[in-house]
């Protein structure tokens, strides 16, 4: 892995040293001269590192499914139980109760606890595969920003947003970052 990020770094730093190759635009508006796009590099780095730190283990009952994903009711360790933990799908009628009093740990992989909304699931197989409202989920999950939806009428709710995959989470991360820029949203 270090190897692999070392050559990104110096090719990286080839690229920027030719203007006319075009590097990355988030490197060319970083101040810094040559060493912006290695700034660059460093700050997805980061980002992945941050992203790892801050996973939590998923384990919660589907109460929606929207088109972009889904919102659960995280927090129902017993089903992190075999051999309920082979499947990161588990059809609504298994027996699973939310433990009273339950706090969310700090640890990386600790439970997550709360309402969420999940991103980027992982692919089925057959249509009696696919996630359906009162579905149970246990997956490791990767914070990837919020998530506003309609929860009941005219009612939106905003809620933690995770991501099942890690590249998708760094990938959405950096991109809120770059919206919430004046620079990005000058560019938009």
């Amino acid at each position: 892995m270090f190897k692999f990020a070392a050559s990104l770094v110096v090719a990286g730093l080839a690229v920027s040293a030719s203007p006319a190759l075009g590097a990355d635009p988030a490197a060319a508006a970083a101040p810094g001269g040559t060493n912006s796009f290695a700034a660059y590099v460093q700050h997805r780095e980061d980002v992945r590192m941050a992203c790892i730190e801050n996973r939590r283990t998923l384990c919660g009952r589907i109460l929606q499914v929207l088109p972009e994903g889904l919102v659960l009711e995280s927090g129902y360790s017993d089903l992190l139980r075999a051999p309920l933990n082979k499947n990161w799908l588990i059809p609504g009628n298994v027996q699973a109760t939310l433990p009273p009093n339950q706090v969310e740990g700090r640890a990386p992989g600790a439970i997550c606890v709360g309402v969420i909304f999940l991103v980027d699931l992982p692919k089925t197989r057959g249509a009696a595969a696919k996630p359906r409202q009162y579905d149970y989920v246990t997956l490791l999950g990767y914070p990837a920003g919020q998530h506003t939806y309609n929860s009941v009428g005219d009612l939106n709710k905003t809620v933690r947003q995770y991501s099942a995959t890690l590249q998708r989470a760094v990938e959405r991360t950096l991109a809120d970052e770059e919206a919430a820029t004046p620079a990005g949203r000058a560019g938009k």
